[in-house]
């Protein structure tokens, strides 16, 4: 009885350690394509979302105008682009696209001007 007992046990072992292997990995979260693109001249500060879990933006300094990016956005997160001119001014505009399609503009003018462009990513794109 006891041996039929660990035949049993080291049977349902076995199984849950091929069990293992067939299991779905995980999926990584959907995201979709954001292109942000600064225009003007000069050089500014920019700062932007990319695919991050924790949401943090990524900050590029001292750029040279014009600057553009094309990076992965999780769903629902709010991907924005800020630039900021420096001391010399001048002006600058930022634009945002998701999925190609042209969401937001605004523009930057004078010494340290700031412009925001930002928008929603929805699913919907069949992207992931």
């Amino acid at each position: 009885m006891a041996g039929v007992a660990l035949l049993a046990c080291l049977g349902l072992v076995g199984y849950g350690m091929l069990d293992a292997g067939e299991r779905p990995k995980p999926r990584a979260a959907p995201t979709a394509e954001v292109t942000y693109e600064v225009t003007g001249t000069g050089t500014a500060e920019i700062s932007y979302l990319a695919r991050s879990a924790d949401g943090t933006a990524t900050v590029e300094k001292d750029v040279t105008l014009p600057w553009r990016k094309s990076v992965r956005a999780p769903l629902g997160k709010a991907p924005t682009v800020a630039v900021l001119l420096d001391g010399k001014g001048g002006q600058a505009a930022c634009t945002l696209a998701i999925r190609g399609r042209h969401v937001q503009r605004a523009t930057a003018m004078g010494e340290f001007g700031r412009a925001t462009c930002s928008g929603e990513v929805l699913s919907g794109g069949g992207e992931g």
